[in-house]
């Protein structure tokens, strides 16, 4: 298995994504599909731009359901593009004919996260290791086990020979993913996906793949497209990391940078999540609030604002986020507070997302507004009061009125990238 020469540069450009773009249409029932109703697009990935280097590893951070994954599969053409380029080699992945793209595939190889699924049990170590080989023409046994025995050997499968015969059952964690990574390398490519390749093992074997990742990278010139949800493994393998919340990039730097000044309220988040090792030392108080919304129905402006502690007017705030902040207040108070308050507020299911009008009330507008204030007086520094421009009487109720949102884009701060209204475009 020859080894590639190493670049000249390290800045050549080899992996070129522009404003990629993975939609997924959901299912819904089938009266909703005889009804002609419209059941909804969940924006996976949603215009994401990345130059990746050779040579260089660029990590891809995020919680589950962030499009990490999904990104990652568009990258080999696993799932199709919606819109956007995957430019390799001057070619786009994104439009290329299943034939050209299995091509392709030899230079850009994916590492999945369960070592398990990615191995099928019914073939040795040898097969498994050697059928990406016979897939792409290799017909000869002989050749192929030459092969196979230097991938082995390279990603530390010694002594060769007890491994060859072997099925996955006989293997431990660690090993399995030894040679995941073994026919990951086989084909010699120049890329490497690794979707979390590390998060199903024991903690003692994880700095051990990891630092075999970058032995490989060293000797086989590669350039690895890094997802985890977990930044400590992050800081210790990555050149550049790139925070995604749902399906956009959100915060994109050097590793250092990231670390050192974060700047987008997500990534100060994920980076207080990090477990403390001291036991003397308290976690953060200020952890994120609530869940990762539905990709299926996004917030408005910024989607990260309903979980953000630094959101203020221009984030786009909504009616849902209005109920959320009510039901929340709802669950500190007895049994008759709440029946007297939701009796004054009326019925919350009015309040629709992507709206910025709040429409409450059925007793009247001041029983509303001695609900709203006994909220606000609870939790002044609530940030979804930065966002609302007016309250209003409406018949027997009050109007909320928000400011109207506007959706960041990634621009310039410092040495970064960052998607955030606390930084204004210069």
């Amino acid at each position: 298995m020859p080894t590639k020469p190493e670049s000249q540069t390290g800045a050549e450009t080899l992996l070129d994504v522009r404003d990629l773009s993975v939609y997924f249409d959901l299912q819904g029932g089938t009266l909703a599909r005889l009804l002609g109703r419209d059941t909804g697009t969940i924006k996976a990935v949603d215009g994401v731009s990345l130059a990746l280097r050779r040579g260089e590893v660029v990590g891809l951070v995020g919680e589950s359901g962030s499009g990490k994954s999904t990104f990652g599969r568009a990258l080999l053409g696993l799932v199709p593009a919606t819109e956007g380029e995957i430019l390799f080699q001057g070619e786009d992945v994104a439009r290329m004919r299943r034939r050209r793209l299995r091509q392709i595939r030899r230079d850009i190889q994916m590492v999945f996260q369960d070592p398990n699924a990615a191995l099928n049990p019914a073939m040795t170590v040898e097969d498994a290791v050697g059928d990406a080989l016979r897939v792409h023409g290799m017909k000869s046994a002989a050749e192929r086990r030459t092969f196979v025995v230097e991938a082995l050997e390279r990603v530390g499968l010694s002594p060769v020979e007890l491994f060859l015969t072997k099925y996955p059952r006989d293997l431990s964690g660690g090993q399995k993913q030894r040679v995941v990574m073994a026919r990951a390398i086989i084909l010699n490519p120049d890329v490497l996906v690794a979707d979390e390749p590390v998060s199903m093992l024991d903690m003692s074997v994880r700095a051990k793949i990891l630092q075999l990742m970058l032995d490989l990278k060293n000797e086989l010139n590669l350039t690895y497209v890094y997802i985890t949800h977990d930044l400590a493994t992050a800081k210790y393998f990555c050149d550049r990391i790139a925070i995604m919340y749902l399906g956009r990039v959100v915060e994109i730097g050097p590793t250092a940078e990231i670390f050192a000044n974060p700047r987008h309220p997500y990534t100060k988040a994920l980076l207080k999540a990090i477990p403390e090792p001291d036991p003397e030392k308290q976690l953060p108080r200020d952890l994120l609030r609530g869940e990762i919304p539905d990709a299926a129905n996004p917030p408005l402006g910024c989607s990260f604002h309903p979980r953000c502690p630094e959101a203020f007017d221009k984030c786009g705030w909504e009616a849902r986020d209005l109920r959320a902040v009510i039901e929340e207040h709802w669950t500190r108070q007895p049994v008759d507070a709440y029946a007297a308050e939701s009796a004054a507020v009326g019925d919350l299911d009015r309040l629709s997302a992507n709206s910025t009008t709040a429409t409450l009330g059925g007793q009247g507008a001041p029983q509303v507004r001695e609900v709203l204030d006994r909220i606000r007086s609870e939790r002044p520094g609530e940030p979804l009061w930065r966002g609302v421009e007016s309250i209003d009487d409406q018949g027997a109720g009050v109007e909320v009125q928000f400011y109207p949102g506007e959706d960041p884009q990634l621009r310039p701060a410092g040495p970064v990238e960052v998607a955030c209204h606390l930084y204004p475009e210069y």
